[in-house]
């Protein structure tokens, strides 16, 4: 959480037991470099575990906090509906209120699906 509290431009990491793939290693670093974010699912699914909370505003549904948690497992919109045992339209339809709620306008600058991850783990 200390990582994150400072803001997440130029912020990475990852569990160097899961680097197995040069090229993506490289992408991450790059990424970071330029001012973007690397963070490994596992991290993100730890820091859920340990911080378990609510949106600050409480917006969010309980649904919308179960779908957001697996996103941020790097879990997939198919697997996330198999999961939860959804269609993947709601699980896109879960995930497009997520981004309304947090306030997150579509952006050809922004990964949404990690800002909103992001937000969520470093909200008080």
């Amino acid at each position: 959480m200390e990582l994150l509290a400072g803001g997440v431009q130029g912020v990475g990491y990852l569990l160097k037991e899961r680097v197995t793939d040069v090229e993506s290693f490289c992408a991450d670093a790059r990424r970071v470099g330029a001012g973007g974010s690397a963070l490994d699912p596992e991290i993100i699914a730890a820091i859920l575990t340990r911080h378990n909370h609510r949106h600050p505003a409480g917006r969010l549904t309980n649904r919308q906090e179960e779908v957001l948690a697996l996103m941020a497992e790097g879990r997939s919109n198919a697997a996330i509906a198999r999961w939860l045992s959804l269609t993947e339209k709601a699980v896109v339809n879960h995930i497009s209120h997520i981004y309304d709620e947090l306030s997150l306008p579509p952006s050809p600058e922004d990964h949404r699906r990690v800002l909103a991850v992001v937000h969520h783990l470093t909200a008080p």
